[in-house]
């Protein structure tokens, strides 16, 4: 009996440590937790703490050239404000597209932030790094491309890169394809089939499917592509069972935010996991959530903890990976 017991315990474990090596944990910004978004430091801490992926949000400036940032505007993350003071836009908007990468070098980079009442800077996550401690810079997609390469060869690791394009349909507004030059980008740095460890996204459902339809192949590219998701009205055709089998069509997977599979005002004990992630799985395509971040204020209140939270998604909902802003308590979970 005592063997049959031992028997069953390895049995589950080793099964358990199967599953867990095939979930997939995306640095979101980088190991944004413990140091400035998207900075040249967060990524490499999140590279160190063995994040499979790590993500980058690629903007384009007046020159052309790729640079990471969450937003295409600068005004949350820089001191923009005060060195370029007359270059807003109406809308008081400080527009990455409008500035040289030179300009955007002399800025420096801080923990997010919004603007209170008083005109003062307020962090939007209190306890996370001091804003304006430091000395942090914006780079460029191939900076970071070239830093995860160059770690993956020191190392002898093989960590992925996940970018997403932002607001490609605002750039081509601008008179500047986004999604090309990532793609360009990419197939200069040896990303070019569904081998390579990328991931493209991005939230505009045109665009994936353009990508898809006439930018890879006429870049003689083959790249898995997700297809990032929020909880508004644009969203509702492509999430239904018919909507999902036309996206499974050109996409590899679906980033949706976690309020689509749990809704936010979920109780424990009763979460009415909606049908997303079993519709997705049942069409082959795989599914990554954001943002699972430690903070009380950013955890849905039907979990105790991040590591409940994260036992949710993982062992009750199944998903593949997630965007996390702590990758080391994630990998820590998942026994890795």
């Amino acid at each position: 009996m005592k063997q049959l017991i031992l028997g069953l315990i390895i049995m589950i474990s080793t099964t358990a440590t199967a599953i867990s090596q095939d979930k997939v944990v995306i640095a979101h910004r980088g190991a944004s937790g413990y140091l400035p978004e998207h900075t040249i430091a967060a990524k490499a801490m999140a590279y160190a703490m063995g994040a499979d992926y790590i993500e980058q949000d690629v903007v384009m400036t007046k020159d052309d050239q790729l640079v990471v940032l969450h937003d295409h505007y600068l005004d949350r993350v820089t001191d923009v404000q005060e060195k370029f003071p007359d270059r807003k836009r109406e809308d008081g908007r400080y527009y990455v597209i409008d500035f040289t990468l030179d300009e955007i070098r002399t800025l420096d980079v801080s923990e997010r932030y919004r603007i209170n009442d008083d005109g003062k800077k307020v962090p939007v996550f209190p306890d996370r790094f001091p804003l304006n401690k430091s000395r942090f810079k914006v780079h460029t997609f191939e900076e970071e491309i070239e830093l995860v390469q160059g770690l993956n060869k020191s190392t002898g690791g093989d960590i992925g890169i996940y970018p997403e394009a932002k607001s490609p349909a605002f750039h081509l507004q601008e008179g500047k394809d986004l999604s090309k030059a990532i793609l360009l980008a990419l197939k200069e740095y040896g990303y070019r089939d569904k081998n390579s460890k990328v991931y493209y996204q991005t939230f505009e459902i045109e665009e994936l499917k353009r990508v898809h339809d006439d930018l890879l192949p006429a870049l003689a590219m083959n790249i898995k592509l997700v297809q990032l998701m929020g909880e508004d009205d644009y969203y509702d055709d492509i999430i239904t069972r018919e909507g999902l089998k036309a996206l499974s069509e050109y996409a590899d997977g679906i980033g949706p935010s976690i309020g689509m599979i749990i809704p936010n005002d979920a109780q424990a004990g009763a979460l009415e996991i909606t049908n997303l992630v079993s519709d997705a799985h049942a069409l082959g395509m795989e599914v990554h959530p954001y943002t699972f971040r430690q903070e009380r204020m950013a955890t849905p209140q039907y979990a105790k903890s991040y590591e409940d939270l994260l036992d949710i998604f993982f062992n009750q909902v199944g998903v593949d990976g997630v965007f996390s802003d702590f990758p080391d308590r994630t990998l820590k979970f998942l026994g890795r």
